[in-house]
């Protein structure tokens, strides 16, 4: 891989540092940051969804899309020409296109809740009416969705089962092929992970939506693959170093598989980068919190899926197979995986 791509080689093939120095550290930031994610997530007086900006996906309603396009969309007349008139609730208008992209032209987002026993359809071609009076015949309409109340609350406690789902089969995965410790890394490790996650999408009030939860399953299926690397250099590690301490097995493990880690990690960067500046407003939200996941990730295989296995401790002779015999080397001596 060196010879068509010189940039690998800024990456040491030998590394010597000590993670487990600083786990404690980590551990408080991590608590922290996990304690501060629930409150902006769960805190029910920022908005019907907690602190999540939940879409028309999970609490039902209509939304529509406009295009203006070489004219600012005028926010304050289409709020008030919507709220003004057949009782519409929880009516909201935001941009989502400036003069900066491509085709220069601007777009809105319209979301509110229909006035009660008028069907979604209905709604959507009274709301458009609406809209054309108050900005012009030239708007245009890109997308309608109309989703009812029943249907967003199956939705929303279908995506929270497939998360919690995911995250036991991961669990149970790991119990089975590593030892109970392990699992409970890897397991405090993802809630961690998720956490952020969701707390990223109550901070930055992106809109939370089904294809947020896709992004959340893949962190976890992602989070999960870099843990089980670690994991298994830290069985083969422990088979082989048995009179090596246990802090110094983890910093080995961790050292041998980091060039791994590391370009794996940039790899899949760089194509969501891409895929975050090129991929329009319906992805951005996707390829945002996959980058921040990604980057956690990677941060709790490290300080929070592996210091969990040296706080509880594992024994030797359940992983041990190998040389009785065999000396502990130097960490930073192992070769690039």
């Amino acid at each position: 891989m060196s010879n068509w791509w010189p940039l690998i080689k800024i990456i040491p093939i030998k590394t010597d540092f000590k993670f487990v120095k600083y786990a404690k550290v980590m551990a408080a930031i991590s608590v922290i940051a996990v304690i501060g994610s629930l409150y902006m997530t769960l805190t029910p007086f920022r908005g019907p969804c907690g602190g999540l900006n939940c879409g028309v996906d999970f609490t039902g309603g209509v939304l529509i899309e406009l295009d203006t396009g070489q004219t600012p969309v005028d926010l304050a007349a289409a709020r008030t020409a919507l709220s003004g008139t057949q009782g519409r609730q929880d009516v909201q208008v935001q941009n989502y296109g400036t003069p900066s992209d491509p085709s220069g032209r601007y777009h809105a987002m319209v979301r509110f809740q229909p006035p009660q026993g008028v069907a979604g359809p209905v709604a959507v071609d009274q709301a458009e009416a609406t809209l054309t009076a108050a900005l012009g015949e030239s708007v245009q309409f890109t997308r309608q969705e109309v989703v009812g109340p029943k249907v967003s609350g199956e939705l929303f406690t279908g995506g929270i089962i497939a998360l919690l789902v995911a995250i036991g089969l991961m669990m149970l995965y790991i119990w089975f092929r590593f030892e109970w410790q392990f699992g409970l890394g890897a397991v405090v490790g993802l809630f961690h992970d998720v956490i952020l996650v969701f707390g990223l999408f109550a901070i930055t009030k992106m809109e939370f939506t089904l294809t947020a939860v896709a992004a959340v399953l893949t962190v976890i299926g992602y989070s999960m693959n870099d843990t089980v690397v670690v994991f298994d250099r830290l069985r083969e590690n422990l088979r082989k170093y048995k009179k090596m301490p246990l802090r110094d097995v983890i910093d080995l493990s961790i050292n041998e598989t980091l060039s791994r880690t590391i370009i794996t990690g940039v790899t899949a960067l760089m194509a969501l980068a891409a895929l975050a500046i090129l991929g329009g407003e319906t992805l951005f939200a996707f390829s945002v919190a996959l980058i921040f996941g990604i980057v956690f990730g990677t941060y709790s295989s490290i300080y929070v899926g592996a210091p969990i296995i040296l706080l509880w401790g594992v024994k030797r002779g359940d992983t041990a197979s190998g040389d009785d015999e065999a000396e502990p080397i130097k960490l930073g001596m192992a070769s690039r995986p």
